[in-house]
């Protein structure tokens, strides 16, 4: 057993409702700061014991196990300094599963946050990508973010030496990655998952479109690796060549597109659904200076599934946030002003907080292999994922890789009353950021010093790289130190997004401007209740109170200027607060588009890894204007970039402009009122009570209209083939005149299969009541509604209640995401603000997710 898990068992324990009231306090009466740290962070066992109750006990923690590394070095930071540092997420922030993880005796996991895994030229056998799809779901469990790269994947019709005779391509397997993640549970959260493809790739445009079919590829990231070539190609309108292997001179496979219209593809895409995201990578290789020792196992493949961490097969990352809110002193007042002389002092103990934190990954990961050697499983078994973690741990002994970010960007320049987004914001948070690069390396140098350089370390090969250079521009000292004593860590830098760490430090996310000041949310009330006020009733009758949240720092800018918080508000008044604070035209809907990737191309110089942005449009930007901000971002440099145009997926606050009750006729999908003879079908498969199901759904415009459901794969029910996914459900007649149901797929050698009578295939009591269901689907019910009407059946038979289930299941894959689960409460926190994700119900408040 490790040290720490021997000198961390905790004896005092507190129940939920203890935690939740003292945790509640130590945020100052913010009770989802409160849920989500206790849900995600607070330390607990598998039994669900607490031994946490505010965020203090877990600095603590934190900070006993940082001193305990520190002592082994020379200049030692105390258990004091580091709580000084951490305590009440004022400075240095550990994120993610470092919190979660340093001292946690109850859970074998990583400290890591981001992980890649796979070879830059390994196989596409069924072997290799099986392997690739159990080092995925292992790391998962452990708590970690992946991402892998498809281009080594032959593209579909390829030969292959097995009885398919021909490959099937990129896309199936992107499914199978999929599934894989979204069966990893990892405390109340899904596992995270980046599938890249190189554009050179003969499927990229499969791989495009592969999420734009509702259900599929629901558990990952998608993101297109972009070369200059091709942007060029783009920029002259002209063809462009996609090799198999990819960039072969001699390849096995070719294929010229027009590169505009696989760009149009692209940008259609993402203004349509946010995705893919776009990796220039060109830009991405240039700049990264561990490629500068590709050759020795270090040569970038993939990203993490936020795109912030371009990694080589098999390392890893662990990341920490600066929150830069906290260098303003005197913050929303005339003299206000960033304290850059504490900042600098504060990332050179960041950094080496960071390096202590390698020490304590490789504890945790010589504890997992612990784990695997002790488990019962034959060695045959256990041999991938052993050998997965010795890869791990060889990547992070030998290039010890940080990843120090930043939160609070937004509210740091508006308590500097500097606006977001304008010349003077966008110089500004450039001088920032190139301090924090600058401070980050040369705290790696003194700590080389002190400690060693990583082991590969050689300047020769890091002379010409760019990133490098530009250190030596600006800091020639320490350029010439880090010549003599070398550097402790091979990358260091990074902005992710920093979701649940800003409601920890109650600031804007990350680099992002703030996303809305004041905002309402929604509590469901009992109207029958005294003393409570009925703001909005649903189309089902639920009453909901309807009240105003402020943004935690514009709530200090209304205090430092003498505004009563505890007034109730007017809309108009709401509006005129706005104009006359700092966040006035600064709110990620407001922002200057273009100049938030001139913004991100510019701290992109100052950024060995990436960063993680989002550009968020207005509903009506048009697909152009996505095309030109992708380009002007390849021109300025940046990594990789996102678009998120509003409505293009569901979102989840509401926003303060009052809008129109919808009329329940609003709500109804307007279906053909005669069924056409034939529909789209999707085939799901689940399991109930160990017994196999299967149901074929009938869609109209990618929305269920019908669904057929029972048995399948046994003597009682239908046979078809596991790998068949859709096809065609068509109206037919019997001999004698009476109507059928057929569902026809295509097989693998093209040729049509046709199985005949659905309706007579399946139990008929089970037809019964699917009629009943898709009675309801062609009416227009919503999905959820329906979910809620089947779940709400009354029935004895146990063989008809599996069947429910069943069918519950298959159509809850069908509820738009961020739809509100009405009538729901959260098994964990009891909460009852849960929306549909991904078909699961999860909740907005502590993030546990239900599926099933």
């Amino acid at each position: 057993m490790p040290v720490e898990t021997q000198s961390l068992k905790q004896s005092r324990t507190y129940t939920q409702d203890e935690a939740f009231k003292a945790s509640v306090i130590y945020f100052k009466g913010d009770d989802l700061a409160a849920r989500v740290w206790i849900n995600k962070y607070a330390l607990k066992d598998s039994h669900g014991n607490l031994y946490e109750a505010t965020p203090n006990e877990m600095h603590q923690r934190i900070a006993k196990e940082i001193a305990r590394i520190e002592a082994k070095y020379p200049n030692s930071l105390s258990e004091e300094a580091v709580f000084n540092l951490i305590k009440d997420f004022k400075y240095i922030v550990p994120q993610g599963s470092p919190m979660a993880g340093i001292g946690n005796p109850y859970q074998t996991a990583s400290l890591s946050n981001c992980f890649v895994i796979g070879n830059s030229g390994e196989s596409d056998s069924y072997g290799g990508i099986m392997k690739i799809d159990q080092e995925q779901v292992q790391l998962m469990k452990r708590r970690g973010g992946v991402g892998h790269d498809l281009s080594h994947i032959r593209p579909k019709g390829s030969p292959v030496k097995n009885s398919a005779l021909t490959s099937t391509g990129i896309v199936p397997f992107m499914e199978r990655y999929s599934n894989s993640t979204r069966e990893v549970a990892q405390d109340g959260r899904r596992g995270a998952l980046m599938l890249s493809v190189s554009i050179n790739h003969p499927d990229s445009e499969d791989f495009i479109d592969a999420k734009l079919e509702q259900g599929k590829v629901t558990g990952a990231n998608v993101s297109v690796r972009i070369d200059d070539a091709f942007m060029k190609a783009v920029k002259s309108d002209s063809d462009y060549t996609q090799t198999y292997p990819i960039f072969s001179k001699n390849p096995k496979y070719s294929k010229t597109v027009h590169a505009t219209d696989v760009w149009k593809k692209i940008i259609h895409n993402a203004w349509k659904s946010a995705e893919p995201g776009i990796l220039f990578w060109d830009t991405i290789i240039n700049e990264s200076v561990p490629d500068c020792y590709a050759d020795l196992g270090y040569k970038t493949v993939s990203t993490n599934p936020c795109g912030e961490i371009p990694l080589c097969p098999y390392d890893s990352c662990r990341l920490l946030a600066i929150n830069l809110f906290s260098y303003v002193e005197k913050p929303f007042t005339k003299d206000a002003v960033f304290n850059f002389e504490l900042f600098k002092k504060h990332v050179g103990a960041a950094q080496r907080i960071m390096d202590d934190i390698i020490d304590l990954e490789l504890e945790k990961i010589d504890g997992i292999l612990e784990k695997i050697d002790s488990d019962p499983e034959l060695d045959d078994v256990k041999a991938t994922e052993r050998n997965l973690w010795l890869n791990i741990k060889k990547k992070a002994e030998e290039g010890r890789r940080t990843g120090i970010g930043i939160t609070a960007e937004g509210d740091m320049l508006a308590a500097l009353g500097i606006k977001y987004g304008s010349e003077t914001g966008n110089a500004f948070s450039l001088e920032v950021h190139k301090t924090l690069c600058i401070e980050a390396y040369r705290a790696s140098v003194n700590t080389a010093k002190e400690r060693g350089a990583f082991a590969i370390f050689d300047a020769k090969r890091e002379e010409n790289n760019p990133f490098i250079q530009r250190i030596k521009n600006e800091d020639e000292k320490l350029y010439y130190n880090m010549l003599e004593y070398g550097r402790r860590n091979i990358a260091l830098l990074t902005i992710a997004p920093t979701g649940t760490t800003s409601l920890m430090t109650q600031t804007s996310s990350g680099i992002e401007p703030v996303f809305m000041p004041v905002y309402k949310r929604r509590r469901k009330v009992n109207p029958n209740d005294k003393n409570v006020r009925v703001d909005f009733v649903d189309e089902v009758g639920d009453s909901w109170e309807e009240y105003v949240v402020f943004h935690h720092r514009f709530k200090q800018w209304m205090e430092v200027n003498g505004i009563d918080v505890s007034k109730k508000f007017t809309q108009e008044e709401l509006d005129g607060l706005i104009k006359k604070s700092p966040y006035y035209k600064a709110t990620s809907n407001d922002v200057d588009w273009l100049s938030k990737v001139s913004m991100q191309g510019a701290i992109q110089k100052w950024v060995d890894h990436s960063i993680s942005v989002t550009i968020n449009l207005p509903n009506d930007a048009t697909e152009d204007l996505v095309g030109n901000l992708y380009l002007k971002a390849w021109e300025v440099g940046c990594k990789g970039v996102t678009v998120y145009r509003d409505g293009s997926r569901s979102g989840v606050l509401i926003s303060n402009e009052e809008k129109n009750e919808e009329k329940p006729q609003d709500i109804l999908t307007a279906f053909p009122t005669k069924r056409p003879e034939v529909l789209e079908a999707d085939v799901v498969r689940f399991q109930n009570s160990k017994e196999k199901w299967i149901a074929f759904i009938g869609l109209i415009d990618d929305k269920p209209y019908e669904i057929f459901t029972g048995l399948a794969d046994d003597e009682d029910g239908i046979l078809i083939p596991r790998w068949v996914v859709n096809g065609l459900i068509i109206k037919s007649r019997n001999d004698d005149g009476s109507s059928r149901y057929d569902f026809q797929y295509q097989n693998k050698r093209g040729y049509k299969t046709t199985i005949e009578g659905l309706s007579h295939k399946f139990n008929p009591e089970f037809w019964n009541y699917a009629k009943l269901i898709s009675s309801t689907l062609r009416y227009g019910m919503p999905i959820d509604k329906i979910v809620d009407l089947i779940n709400s059946l009354q029935l004895d038979s146990e063989s008809i209640n599996t069947w429910k289930n069943g069918v519950v299941r298959a159509l809850k894959r069908y509820v738009e995401d961020g739809t509100q689960a009405k009538g729901h409460v959260c098994d964990n926190c009891k909460s009852e603000n849960l929306i549909y994700q991904e078909g699961c119900l999860t909740c907005k408040d502590c993030g546990s997710s239900k599926c099933g």
